[in-house]
């Protein structure tokens, strides 16, 4: 590893803090009974009472660790969910239907049920579908979830976006805040349906100020139970990068995501929110964190590499997807962090340790 790149470990660990319970005694002072019943109530003031949760796409990595944090509050939550695939080991009491956000059954479900809250968590990631059913399932499908929510009295939507939204550009500044154009169709257009769905929900958010949109675009999460794409491109042994090109990147734990989307729903927040976890590194040295051994090559060489291996069905991602690795796309969270208290738990050094294991 070159000098510039080399990693300061304790760097890496996470600055954990942990929160003491205060021993309650029976003889309390009048003023301290006083300060615990005032934070009590200062508590209840985002606690929900009984909140009926729907899910789509439950049966996810992220759809299941959703459902688990959602269990675990304070809070009495419901939670119920549709996806097309099973769900056999969730938890009691939590039900779910085989469907998607396109069928008339998703309608029925929303109008009989009457969730207060919506999670859309439903979406094609991946390039191996075909661009016309990606472009169905998260545009169409996500303007679906709004139109029934507003129709039948939801109370909030909660939208999985992206970073990748923002695009990576050579003009990219650090540390973009979410007042950034969405530009990752300019030079990526198997984005375009990611950055239509993340537009679709913020125009909405504005035309419809009586329903509470929450749109999170998290930076790269790395985790055990969720399989992202840069998890896969860490991943593959030898990792090809741009010769020339080492850019800064972010990462987010799959749990710190959890909690993100739990924040969200507790405080209510309403807008588009950049989600980012405790800090940035340069590629190669993320590839080496995970395992995995940089291989940078010319870009004359690599991107019609790997187009030829991606029209062949043997590299997972289009050569544009290659632009990551050669600009950067940091993002400013201190607006989520202000209007949630959202930190994230896990260091970086845990969060490549969760994609070794």
């Amino acid at each position: 590893m070159a000098p510039a790149e080399r990693v300061n470990k304790p760097a890496l660990r996470g600055h954990g803090v942990t929160s003491a319970r205060a021993t309650r005694h029976r003889a309390a002072a009048p003023a301290a009974a006083a300060r615990a019943w005032t934070c009590r109530r200062m508590r209840a003031r985002v606690r929900p009472v009984t909140s009926k949760v729907l899910i789509t796409g439950i049966a996810g990595g992220q759809g299941q660790l959703v459902t688990r944090a959602l269990l675990q509050r304070d809070g009495d939550y419901q939670v119920l969910g549709i996806d097309r695939r099973p769900w056999e080991q969730r938890p009691r009491g939590v039900t779910m239907t085989l469907t998607d956000v396109r069928k008339r059954k998703f309608e029925d479900i929303v109008r009989r049920e009457r969730p207060d809250v919506i999670v859309h968590l439903a979406g094609v990631r991946h390039f191996k579908a075909n661009p016309a059913l990606r472009h169905e399932i998260n545009v169409n499908g996500t303007s679906r979830v709004l139109e029934f929510a507003m129709a039948h009295g939801v109370r909030q939507v909660v939208i999985l976006s992206s970073s990748y939204v923002y695009g990576a550009l050579p003009e990219n500044p650090y540390y973009m805040d979410e007042t950034f154009p969405l530009n990752s169709s300019r030079t990526y257009p198997e984005m375009r349906d990611l950055a239509e769905m993340d537009m679709v929900a913020t125009a909405y958010l504005w035309q419809h100020p009586d329903i509470v949109v929450s749109v999170l675009r998290p930076v790269s999460v790395l985790g055990y139970h969720i399989h992202s794409a840069i998890g896969r491109y860490l991943k593959r042994g030898r990792v090809p990068t741009v010769m020339g090109f080492n850019p800064l990147i972010q990462f987010l734990h799959e749990d710190d995501l959890t909690e993100a989307i739990v924040l969200a729903i507790e405080r209510g927040v309403r807008g588009a929110f950049n989600v980012v976890g405790p800090g940035a590194v340069p590629l190669h040295v993320a590839v080496r964190e995970v395992g995995s051994v940089p291989m940078p090559l010319p870009e004359p060489i690599v991107r019609p590499a790997i187009a030829r291996l991606f029209r062949w069905g043997l590299y997972p991602f289009p050569p544009r997807a290659m632009d990551f690795a050669k600009y950067q796309c940091t993002l400013d969270g201190s607006r989520f962090r202000a209007a949630t208290g959202f930190a994230p738990r896990f260091s970086l050094a845990e969060t490549f340790a969760a994609v070794r294991a």
